[in-house]
């Protein structure tokens, strides 16, 4: 098990290399890569969708209005962004906030599978569809899923994988926004718990992750503002 420093190391060297040297299809449109922010040892990780207009100025995950939401919810059970990290599917804005095409998806999996590795967080928060059926490997739409845990093998490492509600789409919708609140409320039970064993967690594996058209999972919403500087990931 490598150690946090050298944790932290590898986690810059895989931005690094994304930032400067992967030909993603997304790189001649973005501003910013968006690689993930928070704790590099953090034992909750969130999974979303992909960056928005905000994120793609700053380079940094969840930063308009669903990333305030966020902030609030975690405050309800007594953490912040320090203590978490979170991460995208895509790590480059999809042209007009666009859903993530299949192709796309497979060449940022990789990026995502090792952030997983690297971190080794217990509990895995799937934000909407895209996530949540990329990472559990089943084709059920969030809304069918959400507040239900999975064991999961992802990256090698057996995680309790958690869906929930994007938090765009609670934006959106008041029922969705008290749905997304009561499955946050279970998380420090959650993270209280054992990491499931590998016996007990089902390995992934690939499935459309396209969304449930009844229910999609929204790219992030913009909020106009001037960006800070750059970088800062692990903040």
């Amino acid at each position: 098990m490598a150690s946090s420093g050298e944790r932290r190391e590898q986690l810059v060297e895989l931005f690094k290399h994304l930032r400067d040297r992967h030909e993603c299809p997304l790189k001649a449109g973005r501003t910013n890569l968006v690689f993930g922010s928070g704790n590099a040892d953090a034992d909750l990780m969130f999974v979303g969708e992909a960056p928005g207009a905000n994120e793609d100025r700053q380079g940094k995950p969840f930063v308009g209005r669903a990333g305030k939401l966020l902030d609030e919810l975690l405050a309800e059970i007594d953490l912040d962004r320090e203590a978490v990290f979170v991460s995208n599917v895509l790590k480059c804005r999809p042209p007009g906030n666009r859903d993530p095409l299949p192709a796309e998806i497979e060449e940022c999996t990789p990026h995502l599978l090792r952030q997983v590795e690297l971190i080794e967080p217990r509990v895995i928060c799937t934000l909407g569809n895209f996530a949540t059926k990329l990472l559990s490997g089943r084709p059920d739409g969030i809304t069918k899923v959400h507040g239900r845990p999975q064991d999961r093998e992802v990256a090698g490492r057996a995680v309790r994988l958690y869906p929930l509600f994007h938090p765009a789409a609670a934006l959106r919708t008041e029922a969705v926004r008290g749905a997304l609140r009561d499955d946050f409320l279970r998380l420090p039970e959650l993270l209280g718990e054992p990491r499931p064993s590998p016996a007990e967690a089902n390995p992934l594996a690939p499935v459309d992750s396209r969304p449930d058209r009844a229910n999609p999972s929204a790219a992030q919403d913009d909020q106009a503002g001037e960006p800070p500087p750059q970088l800062g990931f692990f903040e």
